[in-house]
């Protein structure tokens, strides 16, 4: 198999692709996301999947060939009101004292760029996540264990934050940040094989 530039230091997205078997390397992208979350917020995940990628594409040199760029990008949605990763304790107790008690909806995208065609194909997952009431207690517990550092909307749901989710409805990898089906479908659809 191909290696595939990982354009995220996202853990959780490295142990999908390890578990799958395909080889990659990370490379960062070099974009403010903020300046892009003044969009429709159900289109941002697509966007800012795409634009990792190209940012990466960019980043090498010219002569270069970049055989495939995977980028992806997950957000916590609920009615207009986009919930990124938390800068600090007091925002992370403040997104997850609005999400208890309420569903919401977790949005991933995934860009893959073929480099053979120079085409890039996006695929969105979109998973519905009950949050059962929770008290200002249990929200500072969760808070303590740090596991909402770098987490859309605070939470983690492989971690202790699954302890308060009554419901899903979709798929568990879209919420983690890596859709396995969608992956797998659009790999298919550019030749990129996994099965030997």
């Amino acid at each position: 198999m191909e290696n595939i530039i990982l354009a995220s230091s996202s853990p959780r997205r490295q142990e999908i692709l390890k578990a799958m078997g395909i080889p990659f390397q990370v490379i960062m992208p070099n974009i403010d996301e903020s300046s892009f979350y003044s969009r429709n917020p159900s289109e941002l995940p697509e966007i800012l999947a795409k634009a990792k990628v190209q940012a990466v594409v960019r980043s090498r040199p010219p002569k270069q060939v970049v055989p495939w760029v995977l980028g992806a990008d997950t957000l916590v949605v609920m009615g207009n009101k986009v919930f990124g990763k938390p800068n600090d304790h007091q925002e992370a107790f403040d997104f997850l004292n609005a999400l208890q008690g309420r569903s919401h909806q977790v949005i991933t995208s995934l860009a893959l760029y073929n480099g053979r065609n120079h085409v890039t194909s996006v695929r969105t997952a979109a998973t519905k996540v009950t949050f059962a009431p929770m008290s200002e207690q249990e929200i500072e517990w969760y808070i303590d264990t740090g596991d909402w550092h770098g987490a859309a909307g605070g939470y983690r749901i492989q971690g202790m934050a699954s302890c308060f989710i009554s419901k899903i409805e979709g798929t568990n990898s879209c919420v983690v940040g890596l859709p396995i089906f969608e992956l797998y479908d659009m790999l298919k659809e550019q030749g990129y094989s996994i099965i030997s």
